[in-house]
């Protein structure tokens, strides 16, 4: 199709044979009669370094053999199979040997060199992978269900990793490299992309994906999780329906940015919504969505783009709610200043610890901008804008729950007053060490935000919420 006959009879001619011929020859034999691992995790488990020189080879050979221009008009469905083609084409002119599974495995990875993500894409299509950690070419890390471990997936060597490295951060426009070693990107589905190279990674470049799930998580998921009760869930619509100013705090991994994802939910439809991220990761299913995304410094030190000047943007461009994707340095003043003029919804995510240290943070954050203003405004300011803080925690078995929906009530003299609506209790652990304990009302009958709900015609569902929470105690999870 396009020229890779010619490509591909000429490959054994165009590598040379003798010093290639011989380690692949010899020991591929013997690995169809290489016992099978009893417990494998995975295939890489099976694979031998005689697995990665013959793949090594057979990759030499396929880029001596196609014409890269032309396979990147082709779609990924007609690219993959020319590419398939070929590879069986180089394996018989060299005559490799080859079980039918082996070669199977061996065109997949060969495709996914060329097209996609290598060795990271059996990682990346599985559902139930939280986190993705590569330490080097050698050592790959995963998190599942909380727990992180060990895998067998590696690279051929440190270049390949820093090939598919920058495949995915310039997607986006970015680039990793001596100059820039240090790289925040994403993938399409969201996910969240760090990169940090040599020399300031000392053993290979360190890649970390935080990966989003295909099938987006509900608030209602969360309850079946245990992450919520389902009067504490029911309160967490409400919120989000009329309009409150909210601020997610938690630990890295706790969870906000999926809890930001299932508030965004209960926007109206009709509302003009603008999200501020590092790395867009929301994904609002509203059709009047603007995304917007920072943007580093160009190779000069030029053009670096901010997450407070997107923030300030956002107010000339008419919005009804602005969404911060994490809030961590100044900008937390000018969402402050949206918040307390007419942007009400407006919602972040910050890290912190409980509700009472995310108002230290924010506080801190503001100062931390050069803004010289008395400490008594600025938490004026924060209990003029801020109406709930929802705490999000990832506890020490791997679960996450939601630990406290907390109101801001007002100042009493220099002091931020606050009023927990729910928190989370641990009881105990199984014997499995997973923790036991249960989401309780703290039976606050008619919060702050009761009038606001009554605005929005909300009041009785809110009551029952409440009245509900307070008849039960909530159950173990």
């Amino acid at each position: 199709m396009f020229g890779r006959r010619q490509g591909a009879a000429a490959a054994p001619t165009a590598a040379p044979a003798p010093a290639r011929a011989a380690p692949l020859q010899v020991p591929e034999p013997a690995a169809p009669r290489r016992p099978d691992p009893p417990a494998a995790p995975a295939p890489e488990a099976q694979r031998s370094e005689d697995y990665y020189r013959t793949k090594s080879m057979i990759f030499g050979a396929l880029i001596e053999a196609i014409d890269l221009a032309q396979l990147a008009r082709l779609d990924a469905e007609t690219a993959r199979e020319e590419i398939r083609d070929i590879v069986s084409e180089i394996i018989g002119l060299k005559n490799i040997v080859l079980s039918i599974a082996e070669q199977e495995e061996l065109l997949d990875d060969i495709c996914n060199d060329v097209l996609g993500y290598g060795p990271l894409e059996p990682l990346l299509a599985r559902d139930d992978i939280a986190d993705i950690m590569v330490n080097g070419a050698s050592r790959t890390f995963i998190e599942v269900s909380g727990k992180i471990q060990l895998t067998n997936v590696r690279f051929r060597d440190n270049q390949q990793l820093m090939n598919i490295c920058q495949r995915i951060v310039s997607q986006v426009g970015r680039r990793v490299d001596e100059a820039s070693p240090i790289c925040d990107a994403r993938l399409p589905d969201g996910s969240r992309v760090n990169v940090i190279a040599p020399p300031l990674a000392i053993d290979g470049p360190a890649l970390t994906i935080r990966k989003f799930k295909k099938d987006k998580l509900t608030l209602d998921q969360l309850v079946r999780f245990g992450a919520i009760s389902p009067e504490g869930a029911q309160i967490l619509k409400i919120i989000g329906k009329v309009r409150c100013n909210i601020v997610i705090s938690g630990g890295t991994g706790s969870g906000k940015t999926t809890l930001l994802n299932c508030l965004t939910a209960f926007i109206e439809h009709d509302e003009r919504v603008i999200t501020c991220e590092d790395a867009a990761e929301l994904q609002l299913q509203q059709p009047h969505v603007v995304r917007l995304e920072t943007r580093p410094p160009n190779m000069e030190g030029q053009g670096q783009v901010t997450m407070r000047d997107l923030v300030k943007n956002c107010l000339r461009m008419r919005p009804e709610r602005i969404i911060v994707g994490e809030v961590r340095g100044p900008e937390a003043f000018d969402l402050l200043q949206a918040m307390n003029t007419g942007h009400d919804g407006s919602m972040g995510t910050l890290h912190a610890n409980s509700p009472r240290e995310c108002l230290s943070r924010i506080e801190s954050m503001i100062t931390m901008g050069g803004f010289s203003l008395p400490a008594r405004t600025l938490r004026e300011m924060i209990c003029g804008s801020v109406d709930v803080i929802i705490q999000a925690t990832r506890l020490r078995d791997g679960s996450r729950r939601i630990t406290h929906i907390t109101e801001v009530l007002g100042m009493e003299g220099d002091v931020i007053t606050t009023q927990d609506l729910f928190l989370y209790e641990i009881l105990g652990e199984d014997a499995n060490g997973k923790l036991i304990g249960r989401h309780r009302s703290t039976g606050i009958g008619r919060p702050k935000f009761w009038e606001r709900a009554r605005y929005y015609g909300e009041e009785r569902a809110l009551a029952a919420a409440l009245d509900a929470a307070a008849d039960q105690a909530g159950p173990a999870a």
